[in-house]
């Protein structure tokens, strides 16, 4: 069944009413031959006994009165099948589809690493823009053991579209006092630069940044005093991770309570 859309014709002009009047009556009988009008039906949907019963209406009227002493005569006439319809949708949704992002390999190996996660109960991740931006996203660590124990420390990924074959951007959020991360968020992890393989993914990443916290190396630093710290003097080095992680100064440097 059809449904069917109106509008008003509107004549005012005396002189065209008769040629008008037969138009419009054409138009009526292609409407209730299309509809196939034999009576209503229990399935007749409310727009179709609508459309009936005003076709019929102008019918009777078209055969039953002069136009033409009518000033102003209005004849609801068919002007849009449903199907009509759902094709402009179709387009306007093909349209839509055709302007969205085309997702690049990178994005399409990321989201394959994503849900493939299998991460310490000490880590979690987040996506800050939605879900709908998995190439920038960040990942919280609270070490549960070592020096930074009770710490949280949250950093911030970004990745290429050509990723796995370039290594995510990573940096920490959090100011720490650590040999591996300098007072900016670098960070220093070996898999991010020269050892970095596209068969490594974001899981072993993550994995890698919370082994920095649970064993600092003092041997490749970025912070050098918290590295020398660290090597001559241990007692010392968790005193002044402490002090940091409460909020405290390490010599000149203030750092935000992270416990």
């Amino acid at each position: 069944c059809n449904l069917y859309c109106f509008y008003v014709i509107q004549v005012k002009s005396y002189t065209c009413i008769n040629s008008e009047t037969q138009k419009v009556g054409t138009e009526i009988k292609r409407t209730l031959s299309k509809l196939h009008l034999k009576g209503s039906s229990e399935s007749t949907t409310k727009g179709e006994k609508a459309t009936i019963t005003i076709a019929r209406e102008a019918k009777d009227s078209i055969r039953t009165r002069k136009l033409s002493s009518i000033p102003f005569a209005r004849i609801m006439i068919g002007l849009f099948k449903v199907k009509e319809k759902q094709k402009e949708e179709a387009k306007n949704n093909n349209a839509r589809g055709a302007s969205a992002k085309k997702q690049s390999a990178g994005e399409l190996r990321l989201h394959k690493d994503i849900t493939e996660l299998n991460l310490p109960k000490s880590c979690s991740i987040s996506f800050p823009n939605g879900k709908n931006d998995l190439m920038n996203f960040e990942v919280t660590i609270k070490p549960d053991d070592g020096y930074y124990l009770g710490g949280k420390f949250v950093f911030t990924f970004q990745v290429s579209p050509v990723y796995p074959h370039e290594a995510p951007k990573v940096k920490c959020k959090t100011k720490v006092y650590h040999p591996n991360i300098d007072l900016e968020g670098n960070v220093c992890l070996n898999i991010l630069r020269e050892d970095w393989k596209p068969v490594l993914n974001i899981n072993t990443v993550i994995y890698g940044l919370f082994h920095l916290f649970t064993e600092p190396n003092h041997e490749d630093p970025l912070n050098h005093d918290a590295a020398a710290v660290l090597r001559d003097n241990p007692k010392q080095f968790e005193a002044n991770v402490k002090r940091a992680m409460y909020g405290g100064f390490v010599g000149q440097t203030s750092f935000p309570r992270c416990i």
